[in-house]
C-alpha cells in the first residue's frame, strides 16, 4: 500500500498504464506536477463508468421531469423540489461528467480559469442536490407540524423562488474557487483537481459548512418527522372516532417522508466516501488511500445522480405508474410508425404487381 506521494508519482510516471486518477481525486496537495512533456492517456475503465452513468443520469432523470410535466397529480410543491433535484443530475451527465474526463487527462491546458471553472461544475451541480433535498424536507416539516399554514407558505410561486434562490447560492459556491480561493497554476499547465483547487476550500468550506451541516440539519428534521408521526399513529389508535380516517393521512405522511428520506440516505452514501478520504489525504497526508478505494468512492459519487429515478419508481406509486404509462406511450407510437412503414409497402407492392399485370 502507497502513500499519498507515490501515487502522484505514479498517477505522473505511468499514464501509459491507464493508473491515472480522475479529475475529482483529491490527493496529497504537496506532490510535484507532472513534467510540461507528458502525454497523458485515459483511463479507460473509469471513462467508461464515467459515461455509462452519463447516460442514464440524463435518460433517468429527464423521465422524472417528463412525468412531472405530463401528470397532472404528480404537480406538488413537493415534486417541483424533486424535479430541481433532477435537473441537477442531468446537468451532472451532460456537462459535469464530460468535464470531469476531460480534466482527467489534464485538460485544458494551459487555460487556469477555463480549467477552474470545469472543476466547479461539479462542486455547483452536488450543492445544488444537497439545497434541493434541504427544500424537500423542510417542506415535509411544514406539511407535518404547520399544517393549517402549509397552504399559505408552500405555494407555487413561493417554491419556484426557493428553487432559484438554492440554485444561485449553489452557483457562487461553486465558483468561490474562480474567485480566487485555488492554488497558482502549475508550470505543466496541466488541469488536474489536485493542482489547481485548494484543499482547504473543499474539506472547510465545501465539506463541513456546505454539505455537512444541510445532512446533519435533514437527518434531524426526519428524526423529528418520524418520531411525531409514530406518537400520531399511538394517539390515533388509542381514538375511536376518525380512526380509519387518520390512519389514512397518517399512513401517507409516513410512505411519503420514508421515501424522500432513502433519497437522502443514497445521496449520504454515496458521496460522504470521497469527502471522508478528501479530510484524510488533507489532514494526514501520510495516510495510505488504496488506490482502488479513492476510485470507487469517485465513482460512486457520480452514480448518485442515477439513482433516483429508481428509486421513485420503487417507493412512489404515482411515479412508477406514470413512468409506464410514458413507455407504454412510446412503444404504441413505435408501433403504430412501424405498422405505418409496412402498410406502406404492402401499398407499394401491390402497385407494383398491378401495374406488371397491365
Amino acid at each position: 500500500m502507497e502513500d499519498t506521494t507515490a501515487r502522484l508519482n505514479l498517477h505522473t510516471l505511468h499514464q501509459s498504464t491507464n493508473s491515472s486518477p480522475p479529475s475529482s481525486s483529491f490527493q496529497n496537495s504537496s506532490s510535484s506536477p507532472p513534467p510540461g512533456d507528458l502525454l497523458i492517456s485515459p483511463n479507460v475503465a473509469y471513462m467508461a463508468a464515467e459515461l455509462v452513468i452519463a447516460f442514464l443520469s440524463i435518460i433517468g432523470n429527464l423521465l422524472v421531469c417528463a412525468a412531472v410535466g405530463l401528470n397532472h397529480k404528480l404537480r406538488t410543491v413537493t415534486n417541483y423540489f424533486l424535479v430541481s433535484l433532477a435537473v441537477a443530475d442531468i446537468c451532472v451527465g451532460a456537462i459535469a461528467i464530460p468535464c470531469a474526463i476531460l480534466t482527467d487527462i489534464g485538460l485544458p491546458r494551459h487555460n487556469l480559469y477555463l480549467c477552474l471553472l470545469m472543476l466547479s461544475v461539479l462542486i455547483m451541480f452536488t450543492q445544488s442536490s444537497i439545497f434541493s433535498l434541504l427544500a424537500v424536507a423542510v417542506e415535509r416539516y411544514i406539511a407535518i407540524f404547520m399544517p393549517f399554514r402549509y397552504q399559505v407558505l408552500m405555494t407555487q410561486c413561493n417554491a419556484v423562488l426557493v428553487i432559484l434562490a438554492t440554485w444561485l447560492l449553489a452557483f457562487l459556491i461553486g465558483v468561490v474557487p474562480l474567485m480566487g480561493w485555488h492554488k497558482s497554476p502549475p508550470d505543466s499547465g496541466y488541469c488536474f483537481f489536485v493542482f489547481v483547487v485548494d484543499m482547504t476550500y473543499m474539506v472547510y468550506f465545501n465539506f463541513f459548512a456546505c454539505v455537512l451541516t444541510p445532512l446533519v440539519i435533514m437527518f434531524l428534521i426526519y428524526a423529528q418527522i418520524f418520531a411525531t408521526v409514530k406518537r400520531q399513529v399511538r394517539r390515533i389508535a388509542s381514538e375511536q372516532s376518525g380512526r380509519a380516517e387518520g390512519h389514512s393521512r397518517i399512513r401517507r405522511e409516513m410512505k411519503t417522508a420514508t421515501s424522500l428520506f432513502l433519497v437522502l440516505f443514497l445521496f449520504t452514501v454515496c458521496w460522504i466516501p470521497l469527502h471522508v478520504i478528501n479530510c484524510f489525504l488533507l489532514l494526514c497526508p501520510r495516510c495510505p488511500v488504496p488506490f482502488e478505494l479513492l476510485l470507487t468512492a469517485i465513482i460512486l459519487s457520480h452514480a448518485n445522480s442515477a439513482v433516483n429515478p429508481f428509486l421513485y419508481a420503487y417507493t412512489m406509486t404515482a411515479f412508477r405508474d406514470t413512468f409506464k404509462a410514458i413507455f407504454l406511450c412510446c412503444r404504441m407510437v413505435g408501433d403504430r410508425e412501424t405498422s405505418h412503414v409496412a402498410s406502406s409497402e404492402d401499398r407499394g407492392g401491390a402497385s407494383v404487381r398491378h401495374a406488371d399485370q397491365a
